[in-house]
């Protein structure tokens, strides 16, 4: 029970008590009231009465003597008069019944008043010559007392209203500090942040809330120490000092997360000798100065054509890894390339086309790091010895459909909800027990299945990624996937879904329409946050509402700062693949603690990933994460 119910029953229960008792008081002091005033009434009348009914019975006039009598009774006021003549023993007896108009039976019957009579002996000298008895009628009694408790209850009713509205409102206020203590109490345990609470004017509550300010913002001080942290250890591991590009760790790690991706794209290798030239001519000051300019450019200049990421792998020689592009848009990207090397070789007095070779390789079928790397740089080293400007790896595996063709089979495979379907543990760590299963999908396409590192570039390229999605969501359903296991299901959302306010509202619509949301979990990349925070924001309080959970996938490939997770507050984070690749002998070993004691703080799960043989996992036992997936323990078909 809350502090202010509590005292709210207190006031009620006290407030009640002392309506009771006055109730109780009233009551008392009106009874005794009302029957001391009979009693006295019935005195004087039987006094009167006595008096006036002499001269009637001293000549034997019993007529005048009823009549006397009828008169008095007809008023009402008695239950009975009872007359005894001393002379023969005649008696003569008058009643009244006992209904009383106005006054319910149930209150009648309880019986407040006792039967008051009065007998007196009516004499003339000293000759006795009557007897007389009067019973008085408690209708008056009733009927007072009735009225009083009545309009008692209704004032004292009133008045107890009053007192509860006015109560609950002056302990809506003088709480309020103290609900918002509560409240920012809940908020600090959740790890969120808000801007400090008003001073209140209530001394007790003033140290409280000043003590709550206080760790309020030393809590915010050291998630912001950890993210800055994190930002400080990239910076020295993963970033060239002198370029600002990523380095060669860094482009491993993804290149290892790529290749394990459903993704497209192309591996490019450049050497730049003419940067000994500058080197030779105007010293290292000059040359790292073009360096860093030229790595400046061409961040610039090729983002505008692909996404992509650019790293100084040794002192002359870079990698571009183009992370999703067709043959044609990689040609676009190579030519940008070279167009932006001769402007800033032309700029250091470099003659363009001179003194440097590229080497490009795609990214075909199924590949593995050194499988790409040998033909990027077997391509890169034939441009060198041909003296030719660039090289492209020639392969004589070709594409399975022209991009109209994968417009055509994949819209037709998704509308007709054509998936199978596999899904991977994800285990909790020093235990049997699975977090959730991470669901992997593939089409049929007629005779062919596809897999989703074969389609999933295309459904991006082609705008089909809210499509494939409500379909997989609803097949998923259908199918009754949930009811499989007792463990949630993770979907992967596409980078459209994310931003298409439409898909929103469907999967609204649809989180309401089951029963089983709670078992379902959709894992946002962490691209996408940074690069649509709003829409990211958007579905996320979508899916929050309706009892599902989301969690952040590759979390800390991206350079930029971990803040969003306080205001996204996801319900787990799954590490970039390329945690799993980095060697201890590289000092990754406190960015990856760092980057884990981020989430850890915000107390949010932190799930690894890529995970292979055991000598892998045993690495992150020290870093106190939750749980983790691999092909350690790899996907399994889920069967029909």
């Amino acid at each position: 029970m809350t502090l202010f119910r509590q005292i709210y029953s207190l006031l009620f229960g006290l407030f009640l008590l002392v309506v009771a008792s006055l109730g109780y008081v009233q009551f008392t002091e009106t009874q005794s009231f009302l029957t001391k005033q009979m009693a006295s009434d019935l005195n004087n009348t039987s006094n009167s009465l006595g008096i006036m009914l002499v001269p009637d019975l001293e000549a034997g006039d019993i007529v005048g003597a009823e009549t006397l009598i009828n008169v008095i009774f007809e008023g009402g006021y008695y239950q009975q008069v009872k007359l005894t003549w001393l002379v023969d023993g005649k008696q003569q007896t008058w009643e009244n019944p006992i209904h009383i108009q106005g006054v319910p039976q149930w209150f009648i019957d309880l019986d407040f008043f006792q039967t008051i009579k009065k007998e007196s002996i009516i004499t003339s000298g000293w000759i006795q010559l009557a007897k007389l008895e009067l019973t008085a009628h408690p209708g008056f009694g009733y009927n007072e007392l009735w009225r009083t408790m009545t309009n008692a209850i209704i004032v004292f009713s009133i008045l107890f209203l009053i007192a509860i509205v006015v109560a609950r409102v002056g302990l809506t206020m003088i709480l309020k500090p103290l609900h918002e203590i509560a409240i920012h109490a809940k908020e600090i345990a959740q790890r969120k942040f808000g801007p400090d609470m008003q001073v209140p004017k209530t001394a007790e509550l003033k140290s409280v809330v000043l003590a709550f300010n206080s760790m309020s913002d030393q809590l915010k001080q050291l998630f912001n120490s950890l993210d800055e942290e994190v930002g400080e250890l990239r910076k020295k591991n993963l970033v060239d000092q002198v370029s600002g590009l990523p380095n060669r760790q860094y482009m491993m790690g993804r290149l290892n997360s790529w290749l394990n991706e459903p993704a497209s794209g192309a591996l490019v290798m450049a050497k730049f000798d003419w940067l000994e030239e500058v080197h030779s001519k105007y010293g290292y000051q000059v040359r790292d100065e073009t360096i860093k300019l030229l790595a400046e450019k061409m961040q610039e200049h090729l983002d505008e054509v692909a996404g992509s990421v650019i790293a100084r792998i040794a002192a002359y020689e870079f990698a571009f890894l183009i992370t999703s592009s067709e043959h044609d848009q990689t040609s676009r990207y190579l030519q940008t390339l070279i167009r932006t090397i001769n402007q800033e070789m032309s700029k250091a007095g470099c003659k363009p086309n001179e003194n440097f070779a590229i080497g490009v390789a795609e990214r075909i079928g199924h590949m593995s790091v050194s499988d790409i790397l040998a033909q990027t740089d077997n391509a890169l080293q034939k441009a060198i010895k041909e003296d030719k400007v660039f090289h492209w790896f020639e392969t004589n595996e070709k594409q399975l459909f022209t991009r109209e063709q994968w417009r055509e089979h994949l819209s037709a495979a998704i509308q007709e909800c054509n998936f199978n379907f596999k899904w991977q543990p994800v285990h909790i760590n020093d235990s049997d027990n699975i977090l959730q299963r991470e669901l992997y999908c593939q089409l049929s396409m007629g005779d062919k299945i596809i897999h989703a590192g074969q389609f999933m570039p295309y459904v991006e390229l082609l705008s089909l990624g809210s499509m494939l999605d409500k379909h997989l969501i609803q097949d998923v359903h259908e199918k009754h996937l949930l009811n499989r296991n007792q463990e949630p299901i993770a979907i992967n959302l596409t980078f459209q879904s994310l931003s298409d306010p439409k898909f929103h509202e469907w999967l609204n619509t649809f989180l309401r329409s089951t029963n089983l949301s709670e078992r379902i979990c959709f894992d946002i990349p962490e691209a996408a946050v940074y690069s649509d925070p709003d829409a990211c924001h958007a579905i996320c309080t979508v899916i929050r509402d309706n009892g599902a959970q989301f969690g952040i996938d590759h979390f800390g490939r991206q350079f930029g700062s971990m803040s969003y997770l306080q205001s996204l507050r996801p319900s787990y984070v799954k590490l970039d693949q390329s945690f799993a690749y980095y060697d201890d002998s590289e000092h990754s070993g406190e960015l990856c603690r760092a980057i884990i004691n981020v989430a850890r703080g915000l107390d949010i799960k932190v799930i690894v990933t890529g995970i292979e043989e055991m000598p892998q996992l045993e690495r992150f036992v020290p870093l106190k994460t939750n749980a983790f997936m691999g092909y350690i323990f790899p996907p399994t078909e889920i069967e029909d």
